[in-house]
């Protein structure tokens, strides 16, 4: 998991904080997407914060109609 989402250390070394309220405040006043775990601690993706794409995500496949012409 370490490669997909950033680390405790990571994530409080990014907000400044080891405190999760102000660790919220800080990605939401920032912008920077996240989700919260089970746990109520703030999970960021490695990608959201390096900007590189997944490496398995791949690319969406083209759109086609299901409607018979």
């Amino acid at each position: 998991m370490s490669d997909l989402c950033l680390s405790r250390d990571e994530l409080r070394d990014l907000t400044g904080t080891p405190i999760r309220a102000r660790q919220l405040q800080f990605l939401l006043r920032n912008g920077i997407r996240h989700y919260i775990d089970l746990n109520g601690r703030p999970v960021v993706m490695r990608s959201t914060v390096t900007g590189t794409p997944q490496a398995d995500a791949g690319a969406a496949p083209a759109w086609k109609s299901n409607k018979v012409a």
